[in-house]
């Protein structure tokens, strides 16, 4: 088998994006939907980029997102979620992100209906597929396309095509939401966010690049890279970060030593999605 060179793929999304007649893209400004819609700028079609504020949105990526919309020119609209207001969402279990992406794209059908976009795309791709992403019944639900993921890119294909065409988020560590810092079963509750953002802003002030701060009630727990790890054991560091996260509100503050890894909460239920090999 021939494999695809991540040229030739983005080859393939040109040629699909520029057979529809218009389109809404789903905008959060992180790497995927960055080249998402930089692509169908560049595919000539009408387009309106839409981001959904809320309060499970950090602060840092809004101010990315109008930089970005500033600096590539985007026609872009910013929105309100309400899926803080969704009881199935503030429940916060295993299928959290299936009522968030449900809230999110019935308001994008329904701008589509009213505007006349045939059209609604997101940045998903390959990589997605090995994860667990209850998000995915929804897109099903509000027929919304992923032509990123159609045209066989995944996450290093983006962000070598990003780079390729100078796009400042080539780099860019993943940010999902503040949600996702919340042990299933706990309740999502505005403030809980609010300390889980805080405890990461203090954090990357002393320099860390990758940070979660995985709340699981009264404990903070905190996650880095692994070349970032020993710094934060350093004795003065260390109590530092622990009065200043104790200070937010969080009783515990401790150190996961595995590391950071993206979506470790998830953990359980994607070994029951995908076993590992007896």
């Amino acid at each position: 088998m021939i494999e695809t060179s991540h040229r030739e793929k983005y080859q393939a999304l040109q040629t699909a994006l520029r057979n529809c007649k218009n389109a809404l893209v789903a905008f959060s400004g992180g790497v995927d939907s960055t080249l998402l819609v930089a692509a169908v700028q560049e595919s000539g079609i009408p387009y309106l980029a839409v981001t959904a504020t809320s309060p499970t949105m950090p602060t840092q990526d809004l101010d990315d997102v109008r930089a970005t919309v500033a600096r590539l020119k985007l026609d872009h609209r910013f929105i309100e979620s309400g899926e803080i207001d969704d009881p199935g969402f503030v429940r916060n279990g295993p299928d959290r992100c299936f009522f968030c992406k449900s809230d999110l794209f019935r308001r994008l059908a329904h701008l589509a209906r009213d505007e006349g976009y045939f059209h609604i795309l997101d940045g998903s791709n390959r990589d997605d597929l090995d994860d667990y992403r209850p998000g995915f019944q929804a897109k099903k639900q509000f027929q919304v396309e992923s032509p990123l993921l159609e045209a066989d890119l995944d996450k290093n294909d983006i962000r070598l095509l990003s780079r390729e065409l100078g796009l400042d988020t080539w780099d860019k560590p993943a940010s999902p939401c503040l949600s996702s810092r919340i042990a299933y079963g706990e309740p999502i509750h505005i403030d809980s966010l609010r300390m889980v953002e805080q405890a990461e802003t203090w954090l990357k002030g002393q320099g860390f690049a990758t940070v979660r701060v995985r709340k699981q009630g009264d404990c903070a727990r905190i996650e880095l890279t692994e070349h970032e790890l020993p710094r934060l054991l350093e004795t003065t560091l260390r109590r530092q970060a622990a009065a200043a996260l104790r200070a937010i509100g969080f009783t515990f503050v401790t150190l996961d030593l595995e590391g950071f890894q993206s979506g470790k909460l998830n953990r359980v239920h994607i070994e029951k999605i995908f076993p590992s090999p007896s």
